[in-house]
């Protein structure tokens, strides 16, 4: 995947910001909650100098007796206050992650096929899953630190100053120098993390493969290879999370020294000060307390950096997808119920990464109902051809039109409606049978609609079979299914969508001589009617089809019905013997 540009880190933020807008209210609440926290944090070294000063030295009774009380009360309300504000963040956090996610899983439906050629399913699913997690870092818990710990050290200062002025001017010398520091450190810190996210992206990629492909690794021993690719994606990951973990390590502790060079500084005149009898052992106590309680907001702005940048680099990810550009429909025409009457018009296409045109100069009418076939060699263009009628893809020159409107000038939802297409690679859910064969805007269908559609495909005989019959769970992409019943499935939700325009992409090629029989028998009931463009490497499959298309290197080399091509001996009839050559070879 090409990673994406580096964005401004103050855009990113304020952008994810407005996915928090919606729950202001909660949000609201946990500040609030954090700005009682922060109060309470400078109200206990102010309640040391009462303490010491009234019930250690002058021994006040009332002093004595409130001190503790207050003491009680304060962590009372903190513990109360610190409940309520990670809860409202927590609740937040959650709902802007479950909203990213949503709006990433609705862009991703909604993308074109090219896009899908130059991404792996395994990064993207990274982005989903792992990524926007990260985003939580920058979207509300960074929010939580510099609000809370930000008032916190406000809180603590204006005490030190209310304390001695002259003191806590030595500990805000310290404070442009810890900014210097966290902004060397925050650029190498986004940097590994969009690495580390981009690595983890690798890692799915890879962990997808494996799965999907178990079988395939097991046959041809590739159990050390796979091993070595997850070894290698794996230890980039780690890679960058060291470097990263280094640069946050790297933060902390030199913040920390400086700290402690202030609080050193800082000792020592208070002591001088305290011989001198310019301030009392509770201020002493009171101030001292209030610097040491400094360190832990501190240190939390201080690592605050490397949650951000991490969130701000995932965010970064997140948002490169939300704002890839969307399968577009430029469709204004209307086309409930086509008729079928298909033309290809000096058709040409290329895939964009190479010169070499797919297609080439096609020009093809094909009336309502008429059944076409197109034959070739690999590559010549068949699959390639069958795409753009549902504009899966989008012509490089040259037209398709549908009853005599151009496929662009048609509505998106339109034209998909009036297509139904079978592919030799059949694709299921892992849902029930059911839920299969009524898929999409099928959903509606009465059982007695769904039955009707898998007896036409020949499916309900195995379908009785089930435990559950049109109930039945069948698994990831129908893996408790045999190729034939995973085909005549795919064949049952074709023929359940009535579409006016069939493709049929190698949809016999899983199914033995039985089940093809069945079958082809369903589809031609199917295709009566209806324009049909069929796919086909076995050419007995297609001999009965009104005409047969041989494709060559992208153009039409033939057009004929069976009988017309045989009786021209060239490409078509060639392929014809050598195919029949073939079969007679492997018959007993």
């Amino acid at each position: 995947m090409t990673p994406p540009p580096e964005l401004d880190g103050k855009q990113l933020y304020q952008r994810l910001l407005r996915f928090v807008l919606p729950y202001w209210r909660i949000f609201m609440v946990s500040i609030i909650s954090m700005a009682l926290v922060a109060a309470t944090e400078p109200a206990f070294p102010a309640l040391l100098k009462p303490l010491l000063d009234g019930s250690f030295v002058k021994k006040d009774p009332d002093m004595i007796r409130l001190i503790p009380l207050l003491i009680i009360g304060l962590f009372l309300l903190r513990g109360i206050a610190t409940f309520s504000s990670s809860y409202a963040i927590s609740w937040v956090a959650n709902k802007v992650v479950m909203d990213l996610r949503c709006k990433m899983f609705g862009k991703l439906v909604a993308l074109p096929t090219h896009f899908y050629d130059d991404n792996s399913s395994g990064a993207l699913m990274s982005k989903v899953t792992f990524d926007v997690s990260q985003v939580t870092g920058a979207a509300t818990n960074v929010i939580t630190i510099l609000v809370r710990d930000s008032l916190t050290i406000v809180g603590l200062l204006s005490w030190l100053f209310y304390l001695n002025w002259q003191l806590t001017l030595v500990a805000l010398v310290i404070v442009p120098v810890i900014a210097f520091v966290i902004r060397s450190f925050s650029g190498r810190l986004r940097s590994m993390s969009r690495g580390a996210q981009q690595a983890m992206g690798h890692i799915t990629h890879v962990l997808e493969e494996t799965i999907e492909c178990h079988k395939v690794v097991k046959i041809f021993g590739g159990q050390e290879y796979e091993a070595r690719r997850f070894s290698d994606a794996a230890n980039q990951v780690r890679r960058f999370n060291v470097k990263q973990a280094i640069a946050a390590s790297a933060t902390v502790p030199l913040v920390q020294l400086l700290a402690a060079f202030a609080l050193a500084t800082i000792i020592y005149i208070a002591t001088m000060q305290s011989a001198s009898n310019e301030t009392t052992v509770g201020g002493f106590v009171s101030f001292i307390t209030a610097m040491l309680m400094l360190l832990a907001p501190l240190k939390r702005l201080t690592g605050v950096s490397e949650s951000l940048q991490r969130g701000l680099a995932a965010a970064e990810s997140v948002f490169h997808l939300i704002d890839e550009e969307e399968e577009t429909d430029t469709g204004s025409v209307s086309l409930p119920r086509a008729q079928g009457a298909l033309e290809f018009r000096n058709l040409g296409f290329n895939y964009g990464r190479s010169e070499r045109m797919a297609l080439q100069d096609i020009s093809l009418a094909i009336r309502p109902g008429e059944t076409i076939a197109l034959v070739g060699q690999s590559g010549s263009g068949k699959t390639t051809l069958a795409n753009l009628i549902p504009r899966f893809y989008s012509p490089s020159s040259g037209q398709i039109l549908l009853d005599g409107h151009d496929i662009q000038s048609i509505r998106l939802a339109d034209l998909r409606s009036n297509t139904a297409l079978v592919s030799q690679d059949v694709v299921l859910f892992n849902d029930s049978v059911a839920a299969n064969i009524a898929y999409g805007r099928q959903v509606g269908s009465t059982e007695a609609e769904i039955v009707a559609a898998a007896e036409a495909a020949h499916a309900m005989e195995f379908i009785r079979e089930m435990p559950e019959g049109l109930n039945t769970q069948i698994g990831e992409n129908g893996v408790r299914l045999s190729g034939g019943q995973r085909q005549r499935l795919a064949i049952a939700r074709a023929i359940l969508k009535n579409a006016p325009v069939l493709i049929l992409d190698e949809a016999t090629s899983a199914l033995d001589t039985e089940s093809e029989r069945h079958v082809q028998a369903a589809l031609e009931a199917l295709m009566e009617g209806r324009t049909t463009i069929v796919i086909a490497h076995r050419l007995s499959t297609i001999e009965k089809a009104d005409r047969i298309v041989v494709l060559q290197k992208g153009g039409i080399a033939e057009i004929g019905s069976h009988r017309e091509l045989l009786a021209k001996d060239g490409i078509y009839a060639n392929l014809h013997r050598i195919q029949f050559s073939q079969e007679n070879l492997l018959q007993p």
